[in-house]
């Protein structure tokens, strides 16, 4: 049938992509080094340096995934070649519409791994911290930042990423002040980097009883999450810690005990705080993780030879400086200004959908195509 004999075609040709993708990835030099690994965790001695056996466990981890994914690709595309081929013997219809999500499948999982080609950072790989901050505008702006927290923790969820909630600072009247989430999977980093800055909301606002249309800001910080670096040295002195109340979002059961840390690095003013962990203790570990995550993100970002020259943040969370506008009034439309990537669905995109922005910029950032804030 007409139908199935175009599939098959279609499927067959990806068989050729297929193998350029295993090339792009460099499939055969991660099972080298996965073997190479594995060798190095069954010397004697291995587990005497407990943070190096675990460095070793973990990228021989990332890499098998790598592997298992792309393997797992092959098998799909595998499955529907033989669906398609079945159907097509019975001449079964009714199996069309099965097949064609198949190759959709197919199709979109390529897409996926040709984008991780493209992860090519030294932190990429790894974990990603996400800080909200509601801009000036009180209600109507820290509503703003609660909608962007709620965006991003679908956006994980919808990808299978562990998101787990580290600090959370309520709105005086609604929304958040601040809030830190931990999203745990592979290449989370390396995606969400680029939703770093700030993001601009057009809507009438629920909170003016005039109906009148407002504009709000929040910024978005996004750091790897790092265990430790070299490259980066805390000086215990340069560290003031403070000790709070936490707050919980959308009644979270929290500690109402003073055990909620905040660590203010004195040379640079960056923050780091966290609220979750049960003890003082545990939330100051954390918080310390934060506080170095962040460091070693802006020393690497602007290129800085040592963590004296680092400045802290000085954007302003206002006009001229939005990486992306979403508005719900007068028409629906989010817009990123820096690779012009558009979408008219704007429900869609606060339940977390949010690829074909990510997508863009990466693309647009390997062929080195990124523009400046156009509005």
């Amino acid at each position: 049938m007409l139908q199935f004999e175009e599939l098959q075609l279609t499927l067959e040709g990806l068989k050729p992509d297929l193998d350029d993708l295993a090339d792009a990835l460099g499939l055969e030099s991660m099972k080298q080094e996965i073997s190479q690994l594995d060798e190095r965790a069954a010397m004697p001695g291995f587990w005497d340096d407990m943070e190096r056996s675990q460095k070793i466990l973990q990228r021989s981890s990332a890499l098998k995934n790598k592997i298992a994914s792309y393997e797992k690709l092959c098998a799909v595309r595998e499955d529907a070649l033989a669906l398609v081929e079945l159907a097509n013997e019975e001449e079964d219809l009714s199996l069309l519409p099965e097949a064609q999500e198949e190759l959709e499948k197919v199709q979109s999982g390529m897409e996926a791994l040709r984008l991780t080609t493209l992860l090519k950072g030294e932190y990429d790989a790894k974990n990603a911290i996400l800080t909200f901050h509601a801009g000036a505008g009180g209600t109507e702006a820290q509503d703003w930042a609660a909608m962007l927290y709620r965006m991003y923790c679908r956006w994980g969820e919808r990808h299978g990423f562990q998101v787990k909630t580290l600090d959370y600072l309520d709105g005086e009247e609604a929304g958040l002040k601040s809030a830190s989430i931990l999203i745990e999977g592979m290449n989370a980093y390396g995606f969400l980097k680029s939703e770093a800055g700030v993001h601009r909301l057009v809507r009438v606002s629920p909170f003016d009883s005039s109906g009148r249309r407002h504009t709000s800001f929040a910024s978005l910080e996004v750091m790897p999450e790092i265990d430790s670096d070299t490259s980066v040295v805390i000086n215990p002195e340069d560290i003031r810690m403070e000790v709070y109340r936490a707050s919980g979002a959308g009644g979270q059961k929290v500690n109402k005990t003073s055990s909620a840390v905040r660590l203010i690095h004195i040379p640079t003013g960056i923050v780091a705080a966290c609220q979750v962990e049960r003890s003082q203790f545990q939330n100051r570990e954390v918080a310390m993780k934060m506080l170095t995550s962040k460091l070693v993100e802006i020393k690497e970002r602007e290129h800085l030879d040592k963590i004296e020259d680092i400045k802290g943040e000085q954007k302003e969370i206002a006009w001229g400086s939005q990486i992306r506008s979403y508005v719900f009034m007068p028409y629906t439309l989010a817009k990123d200004h820096r690779t012009g990537f558009e979408m008219g669905n704007i429900n869609a995109v606060m339940d977390g959908d949010i690829d074909g922005f990510i997508n863009a910029y990466l693309k647009a950032q390997n062929l080195g195509t990124l523009g400046e804030n156009i509005e």
